[in-house]
């Protein structure tokens, strides 16, 4: 892996493979004439200390990356950093964690034994971001986590990848807010997260967001193939800030919203 630039095409491939939406999406927009810029991309992850935050932002930080922000989620039971680069065609990282400690003793146990199973070698990688899920696990713990936590849930059936990537819609030539695209992804018959509403934000905040609801796909697991929710593509309008510069963070609580787009009542 040569620089960030590469691991983020590495990243967009086993993401955009993984996800019908994403290359339909993308092709959709660059047919109306749009170059498709990339606003962000989110991984999640455990606060083991193996894999938390911090370790999974030194795959990212060796190729220039620097952290930037620092959120917290407490109905969710989750924390984030989001990073940034100083070469503006590449896009932020927001890598966020579940709070496992405030979860119940079988979550947590189940999170060690995940971790247990990574091999040096996997680690060893420099793109173990998109590594996918160097565990086993069956379908019926799978449902047990979501039950206590979709976040936990998710991260236990697809392990590290790309959450979902972002369009930015400051960049694009076609359509310049995200009423348009909202309806223009309604009108392709693609569904919408309506958690907090359509659009999460406001100008006030300097961010909007919206996304999609996570594309249903089918699963390996210990005990046999299931369909699951797996993951979405976002949609992201930025604002300046007093002095002009465009507003680089995020909501919190928007984003809190944004989670649930691979909530499994929701998909």
């Amino acid at each position: 892996m040569r620089d960030a630039h590469e691991l983020l095409a590495k990243l967009w491939e086993n993401y955009s493979n993984l996800i019908p939406q994403a290359k339909e999406i993308h092709g959709l927009l660059e047919a109306r004439g749009d170059k498709v810029a990339n606003d962000h991309i989110a991984l999640r992850t455990y606060n083991d200390p193996r894999i938390g935050v911090e370790s999974l932002a030194k795959y990212f930080e060796r190729f220039g990356y620097k952290a930037c922000g620092e959120y917290e989620f407490k109905a969710k039971k989750l924390r984030a950093k989001h990073f940034e680069h100083e070469d503006p065609d590449l896009p932020l990282v927001f890598i966020s964690e579940l709070k496992t400690e405030e979860f119940s003793d079988e979550l947590q146990s189940a999170v060690k034994g995940f971790v247990d199973q990574i091999k040096d070698e996997d680690y060893a990688r420099d793109d173990f971001p998109c590594i996918g899920r160097p565990w086993d696990v069956s379908h019926e713990t799978y449902l047990k986590l979501a039950d206590e936590s979709e976040y936990a849930g998710w991260m236990a059936a697809f392990g590290f990848r790309a959450n979902h990537f972002t369009v930015y819609i400051n960049a694009l030539s076609s359509m310049k807010s995200l009423e348009e695209m909202n309806q223009f992804l309604k009108d392709n018959g693609y569904p919408l997260n309506t958690s907090g509403g359509e659009i999460k934000g406001t100008p006030e905040m300097l961010l909007e967001q919206s996304s999609t609801l996570a594309d249903k796909v089918e699963i390996p697991f210990t005990d046999g193939k299931f369909v699951i929710p797996s993951c979405y593509y976002e949609f992201a309008r930025r604002y300046p800030k007093p002095n002009g510069e465009i507003f680089t963070g995020f909501v919190a609580q928007s984003a809190d919203k944004i989670f649930e787009s691979t909530d499994r009542q929701k998909a």
